[in-house]
């Protein structure tokens, strides 16, 4: 069985249980994507803010760029979703705003050496290949996820068989919708 420690966060009070939502947050190579793929074909509702019109490039100001969130695109589906489970993923500096708006915060987690070897291998996402990328992914795994966990609900251990990690995210959703 996979490895998690789980706190509690109470949901949201106005809002019917039946339709939990599931923010999965964790550094590139955890096996996000892969989750959310293999939920939606179980009929989940599925966001991954990597793509689409979820998240876009900002000028900070030290000048250098980051990857946030749509705020106003993110809250309106949080506000539009009436119906079954949601799960969204990513990882992103602005994340945090939204906390409240989920029933489920779960950091998904891996050693250094694990997500390095499996940004290297994947095929569908470029990210990773480079060597200042792997540098960037390493330094975000000792500064942001110390912060990650800190506001997770539950982490779980990406090493174990990514059905074991989708087995515990369904089960987030089914408890609350009752199933």
């Amino acid at each position: 069985m996979a490895e998690t420690s789980e706190k509690r966060r109470e949901p949201m009070a106005l809002r019917v249980i039946a339709m939990p939502r599931v923010l999965i947050t964790g550094m590139s190579g955890t096996g996000k994507s892969t989750a959310l793929q293999i939920l939606g074909s179980r009929g989940y509702r599925v966001v991954d803010t990597d793509y689409g019109q979820w998240s876009h490039w900002i000028t900070l100001p030290d000048g250098s760029s980051d990857w946030v969130w749509r705020e106003e695109a993110m809250a309106d589906l949080l506000a539009g979703h009436r119906e079954g489970g949601l799960f969204v993923a990513g990882c992103s500096m602005n994340q945090g705003k939204f906390y409240s708006q989920f029933d489920h915060v779960v950091l998904l987690s891996a050693p250094a050496e694990v997500l390095l070897a499996r940004v290297m291998a994947r095929t569908n996402n470029p990210y990773g290949k480079r060597p200042e990328e792997r540098e960037a992914i390493l330094e975000n795994l000792r500064v942001v996820e110390p912060l990650l966990r800190a506001t997770a609900t539950m982490e779980i251990d990406t090493c174990v068989p990514t059905e074991q990690v989708v087995r515990q995210l369904e089960g987030l959703a089914q408890l609350q919708s009752g199933q």
